[in-house]
């Protein structure tokens, strides 16, 4: 199906059709926050110019200071969307080490583009006859890597290039302006003081899961426990907010690292927390509620202050405590209350009660 933002037919005159270029990449910056999509359109603009065999865009991983694909068109394209390439490895790993960009009309006419350069630069069992790897940047940073394997020889031109330098700089503001959106959106749903997701996502996640378009034929169980902290007043009264608020941080951390992979670990608010366990059932549920529990008996707090936290843990699973958003968070809400107002430093499960201390 043709895009609608970018028409089928280009113009005969080049300089109008370098024009139209231009503004169908203008309309695709400013008509969507979809990162995939706008680099999507600007890549199908210089296919129209050089007419690869396939290409590629990989955007950089700079924790694990390598790249990884996120737009390829090919006759392989599934093959390479978990391939990860190191920087300094191929073509595309050198253009993100260097920033620099490589140009090779034909591969093997000169000693830094032989056939280990570029053994998987590209789709495997594609001969590299050609290649093109640009760097998208911003802020002197090195945001991305453009690949072209087997242009048309013709279409190498210096104004070609520089339009394709051009071209570049729109993907690396598309990326760029990508980022912020999800820096802002990843504000809007994280706590401040822990870094842990805020109540707002915790709301969000169980009425997509409850209420969604697919809730309805989803019987999959899931757990909620819910934890408060015992006598954190008195943390904040003799040590004051700043030892308090680091506190919550350092417990923060305790339970995400004693959660499995697939857990969701909450602030609920003021010293309460809450964990979502998916496909858990109550008895798995119980499971990572003693491991939660051991971990913080385990574990002194504050740094040199080495102080002792204690929680109450309430568990609920649905559907079989509550079906609907409110219920099964007022269940796990009820146990966690049983064991404040009982030994406190324990775990209540909705159905049976406190378990033994």
């Amino acid at each position: 199906m043709p895009d609608p933002l970018f028409p089928t037919s280009a113009p005969a005159d080049p300089g109008l059709r370098d024009l139209l270029v231009f503004h169908n990449v203008a309309r695709a910056l400013t008509s969507s926050l979809d990162r995939d999509a706008i680099l999507r359109a600007i890549m199908q603009q210089m296919e129209q110019f050089f007419k690869p065999e396939t290409w590629s865009l990989l955007l950089v991983d700079e924790a694990k200071h390598d790249l990884y694909y996120t737009v390829a068109v090919g006759h392989t394209e599934e093959n390479l969307h978990d391939l990860r390439v190191p920087f300094g490895h191929g073509l595309a790993g050198w253009v993100a080490e260097h920033g620099e960009s490589l140009i090779v009309p034909e591969v093997g006419q000169g000693p830094r583009f032989d056939s280990k350069m570029t053994k998987d630069a590209a789709a495997p069992g594609l001969r590299v006859r050609s290649a093109i790897c640009m760097p998208l940047r911003s802020h002197q940073r090195t945001l991305g890597v453009i690949q072209l394997f087997n242009c048309q020889l013709e279409a190498l031109t210096d104004y070609t290039i520089s339009f394709l330098h051009v071209l570049c700089d729109y993907a690396a503001i598309a990326i760029d302006n990508a980022r912020h959106v999800e820096r802002i959106q990843e504000l809007t749903i994280t706590d401040d003081c822990t870094g842990l997701y805020n109540v707002r996502h915790l709301y969000h996640l169980l009425e997509t899961r409850l209420d969604g378009p697919d809730s309805a034929n989803d019987e999959t169980p899931f757990s909620l426990i819910f934890i408060d902290l015992d006598h954190f007043k008195q943390v904040n009264d003799r040590h004051g907010h700043l030892v308090g608020s680091h506190l919550l941080k350092e417990v923060g951390e305790t339970l995400r690292a004693s959660l499995r992979k697939q857990d969701i670990v909450f602030r609920y608010g003021g010293d309460e927390f809450v964990a979502m366990l998916p496909g858990a059932d109550k008895r798995a549920a119980q499971y990572v509620a003693e491991r939660l529990l051991k971990g913080l008996r385990e574990r002194s707090f504050g740094n040199v202050l080495g102080l002792e936290v204690r929680a109450s843990f309430g568990v609920a699973t649905w559907p079989e405590d509550g079906r609907t958003v409110h219920e099964i968070i007022r269940s796990a809400d009820e146990m966690m209350y049983l064991v404040k107002g009982a030994t406190r430093d324990n775990i209540a499960i909705a159905g049976k009660g406190l378990m033994q201390p």
